[in-house]
């Protein structure tokens, strides 16, 4: 039986201290990269997109930089609003 390789690599995480760091930054690719495909899906230049955000293209490159995790709830709102989706959060 294989052991869950999840859960030990999570405990090594938490034991290194840098469980949230790793989180958040994962959470943050996965973010910009579902805003990137569906930009490419309307074909939506980054300069329609942040038009559409209401924002700065500088902002839109923040949010869709992976490495850049200093991100607003808002700001990612109005993303996916722009794309035409929600953000869907839970605690878990």
């Amino acid at each position: 039986m294989k052991k869950n390789i999840r859960s030990s690599f999570d405990s090594w995480l938490r034991e290194e201290g840098i469980y949230e760091e790793v989180t958040t930054a994962a959470i943050k690719r996965v973010l910009a990269g579902q805003l990137e495909a569906a930009m490419k899906q309307q074909k939506l230049s980054k300069a329609e997109m942040a038009r559409r955000m209401q924002s700065s293209r500088a902002a839109l490159d923040r949010l869709l930089d992976p490495e850049n995790d200093a991100v607003t709830s808002s700001t990612l709102r109005k993303a996916a609003i722009a794309v035409g989706r929600e953000i869907s959060l839970e605690l878990v």
